[in-house]
Parts: C-alpha cells; structure tokens; sequence
C-alpha cells in the first residue's frame, strides 16, 4: 500500500506594495515638490506653460543638473566638494588659453583642458584619502587656490580678466556642435545639454543601482570603517566620485565656453552651493548613504522651474534666493519624513 505525502509550498520572499516601494525611494519628496511647483507657477504666471518658457526652463535645469549628478554621488559617498563651481570655469579658461596661445585646433585645448580637470578632481581625492582631512576643508583650499589661479593666469596671459575669442579657430564649430548646440523637439528647442543631463543622470543611475561600484559608493557613505571591513576598496572609490564631479565640470566648462566664445576668469564662484542644493532637494542626506541620481535630477528642475517661474510670474527676482533657501528647507523636513515612514514601514 502506496502512501502520499502532501507537499506544503515553500513560503517566498514578501512583496512589497506598492506605496511602501515608493516610500522608500530617496527622490520622492523631491517629486512630490517639483509637483507643487509646477502647478504653482503654472497658476500665478500665465506664460509659464508656454513652449518656449518650457525651453529655457529646461535648459536652466541642464546647466545645474549636470554638475548636480557627481555632486549628488559624491555626497552619497559621503563627501562634498566646493570647488565644483570655480573648476568649471577653469575648464573652459584652460581650453579657451591653450588652444589660442598655441594657435591649435579648438579640439587640441578641449583635450587638454579634460586632463587638466580630471588631475584637479584626482588631486582632491587624493589629499583626502591620504590625510584624512574633511572634505570642507580640502575642497575649500582647492577652491580658493583655483579662483586666484583663474584670474592670475587670465589676467599673466590675455592682460585682462577674460580670455580671447577663439570662434574663427578651426575645430570651433564642431566643439560647439557638441557642447552647445540645439535642437528641436515638437514645438520645443532644446539646448543639447538637455541630452547631457539626461544621459550622465542615466549613467549615474545605472552605476548605483546595477554595478558594484554602485554599492562601494552606498557603502563608504554609510560608513568608512565598516566599508573597509568587507573589503570595498574605499581610497579608489572616493577618488573615482571626485573625478566624476571633474568630468561633469569639463563638460560644463566647454558648454561655458562654445556658448559665449570667451570666458570670464571670476565666474562660477557659488554655483557649488546651488549644487549641493539640487542633491540635496532630491533627496541626498548630507551625512551621506542615501540619495540617488534622478533626485538631483529633480531638484535641479525645481532650481529651473522656480528661477524662470518667478521672471515669468513677473516678481521682483530678488525673492530668488528667498525662495530657494525655503525650498531647501521644505524639502530637507519632507525627505526626513519620508524617510522615516520608510524605515518603519519595513
């Protein structure tokens, strides 16, 4: 006599719904307040929604939310780096010299100018992995020494604080085609650094969510020593991020310069604050560990809805910062909140 035995199902792993998945996306808040712009500036100014205010709306958020991308991976990471907003200038200073004072191919300075860049973002991650001072502290002195250097060396080699023309140089017209061209889209012209921005925040994204670097940078934010235990190589990890922020920095640099053909040696000074800003509206904790790249995104958007909307609301733009420095605010306690019913919802 044959005997059966029931077979009992193994119990699965649990999936989460929905609203608790959402709940524990870092850019959330910042969504949910990119949102209440929109609609906000969609109501008090009539033009806002046009093609064209949507246009330059984009393109400011571009501008930002390049640099806001290794800036928000940065501080994931756990570090900051305010010399992002000089080292774009210095960037394109460095192209625009080199290729006049050579009389060289545009193309020969914008190489250059990447080596040059990337050795700042390498000398910064360096200094700290070796010293172990804060990044305040070493990025502050990198900042100071890049914005003399700017200014000393424009002023040494072209006699004033900006540098030469360089738009009849040959290999101009294709440098701009990359870097500051435009296209258009339906009704919308759009400025291709639009496709930068999405494409570093595509890239970044997949980095973070789908390689091991993503978790290296998950980790060393979440704590240094604990990193190290399991074996993330932490040195290289955080040298790598503050040469993603030069990278980024050499790509606004040469948008800088194929834009307007010159460059002004004391621009870009307290663009790293409005950086930082973007990140951390987009989630990014300033204590590190936890962000992602398509916050940044969003908060750059809000920076470029909000410094259009009120010229278009027709507002004194004095009240910019105002209302910057109270969206920072609202989004910090937002992202603290969803943050915590995320927790307790595990």
């Amino acid at each position: 006599m044959s005997s059966t035995t029931a077979t009992v199902p193994e119990a699965g792993p649990r999936t989460r719904s929905l609203p608790r998945r959402l709940l524990g996306r870092p850019e959330l808040g910042s969504v949910v307040g990119a949102a209440a712009v929109f609609v906000f500036f969609a109501i008090v100014a009539d033009s806002f929604l046009s093609a064209s205010s949507l246009s330059t709306v984009l393109y400011a958020s571009s501008t930002i939310g390049i640099m806001a991308v290794p800036v928000a991976l940065l501080m994931i990471g756990g570090e900051f780096d305010l010399s992002a907003g000089v080292m774009v200038t210095s960037s394109a200073l460095v192209s625009s010299m080199f290729s006049y004072q050579m009389t060289a191919n545009v193309w020969v300075g914008v190489g250059v100018s990447l080596l040059v860049t990337l050795a700042i973002g390498f000398f910064n991650g360096f200094v700290l992995t070796r010293t172990k001072l804060p990044s305040f502290i070493i990025t502050l002195g990198t900042f100071l020494m890049l914005t003399g250097l700017n200014l000393g060396f424009t002023k040494l080699i072209s006699g004033t604080v900006s540098t030469k023309t360089i738009g009849d140089m040959e290999g101009f017209e294709s440098a701009r085609a990359l870097f500051a061209s435009h296209f258009t889209l339906g009704d919308v012209d759009l400025q291709v650094t639009v496709l930068w921005w999405i494409g570093l925040v595509a890239v970044a994204t997949w980095v973070l969510l789908r390689t091991r670097a993503g978790n290296w940078v998950f980790a060393v934010g979440g704590g240094v020593d604990a990193a190290r235990a399991v074996g993330v190589p932490v040195r290289r990890t955080k040298i790598g991020l503050y040469m993603a922020v030069a990278f980024c920095a050499w790509v606004s640099g040469q948008h800088l310069l194929m834009s307007y053909d010159v460059v002004q040696s004391g621009e870009g000074v307290g663009n790293e604050l409005l950086y930082i800003i973007a990140a951390v509206i987009g989630g990014c904790l300033m204590t590190g560990g936890y962000g992602s790249a398509i916050g940044s995104a969003v908060g750059a958007f809000i920076f470029g809805m909000t410094s259009k909307g009120i010229v278009y609301a027709q507002w004194n733009p004095d009240w910019f910062k105002f209302f910057l420095g109270a969206m920072l605010l609202l989004a910090t306690l937002l992202n603290a909140w969803v943050r915590k019913r995320a927790e307790a919802s595990k």
